[in-house]
């Protein structure tokens, strides 16, 4: 029988030469490595600017401002507080339909009040109006001369007149920062 030995280059101190062969294949595995490692630490360093580039930019980017609408002073519990935000004196200060925003909320009975708050709205010229729809019919109840019979008010605390408040007499300037305005409801 034969055997087969093979020499191996630690133990006789003879290293053994490779086929030509194998030297491109190890050459190119090599260089292949190396390829693939720059490429790996490009696109580290690509993801790691982007998000650092999103930081900023975000941290750039204007806030839009939040206005805090706090109604106080109803009499009684019942019903809801009705708030409308305008930009333009039409429809101001009854007719919510023209309005941007407008939300009915739950009088708070520990403090006969109700808050809303408005989100992500522009920087501008607003005017507010509010109601106290005690009977939840969706609307400011009258009496026959035409003066309301529940509570009402609008921004600045605007004085009781024998007509309702005009939306330049209810401006206000909302800024970046937002703003929490209180209106006190008139009976």
């Amino acid at each position: 029988m034969q055997y087969l030995v093979q020499m191996k280059p630690a133990i006789y101190g003879r290293p053994i030469t490779p086929h030509k062969e194998e030297q491109k294949v190890n050459h190119l595995n090599s260089r292949l490595s190396y390829a693939v490692g720059v490429l790996i630490v490009s696109c580290a360093l690509f993801l790691l600017v982007t998000a650092r580039s999103a930081v900023v930019v975000a941290a750039q980017a204007p806030s839009t401002p939040t206005l805090t609408i706090k109604v106080i002073g109803a009499r009684n519990p019942k019903g809801k507080i009705g708030v409308a935000l305008f930009q333009q004196a039409a429809g101001f200060p009854e007719d919510t339909s023209k309005a941007i925003r407008a939300q009915d909320v739950d009088i708070d009975t520990n403090t006969m009040s109700a808050q809303v708050v408005f989100g992500d709205l522009p920087e501008g010229v607003y005017a507010i109006s509010v109601r106290h729809d005690e009977n939840s019919n969706g609307k400011l109840d009258k009496n026959f001369v035409g003066i309301p019979k529940e509570g009402y008010g609008a921004s600045n605390n605007a004085a009781k007149k024998r007509r309702a408040p005009k939306f330049d007499e209810a401006t206000f300037l909302l800024n970046g920062t937002g703003q929490t305005i209180e209106i006190k409801l008139i009976y």
